[in-house]
């Protein structure tokens, strides 16, 4: 499965994500991204998109094992992956 993932790069770029190897991708609040992020499953692939000026794609990464609960959500309905990013984009 393809799914893409956003963030603004002055808040976490792709290019942090590449130094830091792999991220747990948390923080996502809305209901319907969050019924798609507990889909994710290992080895499904991410499309790393920027948002603010850029609004490109600029990498690929892939989801390094299923999603799972959020472990800062007192509910319990939130989930969270981990990733790790593949490839940067030459051209976005």
């Amino acid at each position: 499965m393809n799914w893409l993932f956003k963030e603004e790069p002055t808040h976490y770029s792709f290019d942090d994500f590449t130094k830091d190897k792999k991220t747990m991708w948390s923080g996502v609040r809305n209901p319907v991204a969050q019924k798609h992020l507990h889909a994710v499953k290992k080895g499904d692939r991410v499309f790393f998109y920027h948002t603010g000026d850029e609004k490109a794609v600029v990498g690929i990464a892939k989801a390094l094992g299923d999603a799972y609960p959020d472990p800062d959500d007192k509910t319990g309905k939130a989930a969270v992956v981990d990733i790790a990013p593949v490839k940067k984009l030459a051209r976005p």
